[in-house]
């Protein structure tokens, strides 16, 4: 089901011309700034650095002026600002790179900034769909797929359910108006379950007259 994307796209956000039929019903990416709190953890390691240079603070205030003290904290606050850019240009860029399909037949992830992967999920092979929505209003929308069907977390990451690493559930990270998008996978996904596949049958040999 993955497969890598280094071909020029025929389509934006898919790898090949949908076939016939296949109706694309939206596409976006995530919002860098959700992606950078919820699964880079921004503000956990922002508020990390400035506990480490209070801490730092507190300790030396007894041992030298007040400046001098300060002084003493700032590096802690330097080295958080850095980690922190690095957060934002990482958040930023995979969400830059990143684009989700969804159709009336499936439901697309071009996902990666230095390895290009996409994901193509068939509503067929989806066992059911799980929104965790936010106040902002973007959400992150899980995959629970069927069968034998199997995800690397670590190549997916970040667009997977955080810790579910057995199986890896593939997921639509932090995407703004989560909850309509939601309610479109589910229609598009009951229509396309419900509609009746039709396969060809082989052709019966053909009969030889006796002689």
């Amino acid at each position: 089901m993955p497969h890598d994307d280094f071909q020029v796209e025929p389509v934006k956000g898919l790898p090949e011309t949908p076939p016939e039929g296949e109706v694309i019903l939206w596409q976006g990416k995530p919002d860098w700034w959700a992606l950078s709190k919820e699964s880079l953890n921004l503000l956990w390691v922002a508020g990390y650095f400035v506990f480490l240079a209070a801490w730092r603070f507190v300790a030396v205030i007894d041992l030298m002026p007040l400046g001098q003290a300060i002084w003493a904290s700032v590096p802690f606050l330097i080295l958080g600002g850095i980690v922190c850019g690095l957060l934002l240009g990482i958040a930023f860029a995979q969400a830059h790179y990143t684009i989700y399909t969804v159709t009336n037949r499936r439901v697309a992830m071009r996902i990666g900034a230095a390895l290009t992967v996409t994901l193509n999920l068939p509503y067929t092979q989806i066992g059911s769909a799980n929104l965790d929505l936010r106040k902002s209003g973007t959400g992150t929308i899980a995959f629970d797929l069927l069968g034998d069907t199997r995800i690397s977390y670590l190549v997916c990451w970040p667009h997977v359910r955080p810790w579910r690493i057995s199986p890896t559930q593939p997921a639509l990270r932090c995407i703004p108006d989560a909850r309509r998008i939601a309610a479109m996978i589910s229609e598009a996904a009951q229509a396309r379950v419900s509609t009746p596949q039709v396969e060809r049958a082989p052709a019966a040999p053909s009969a030889v007259a006796a002689e």
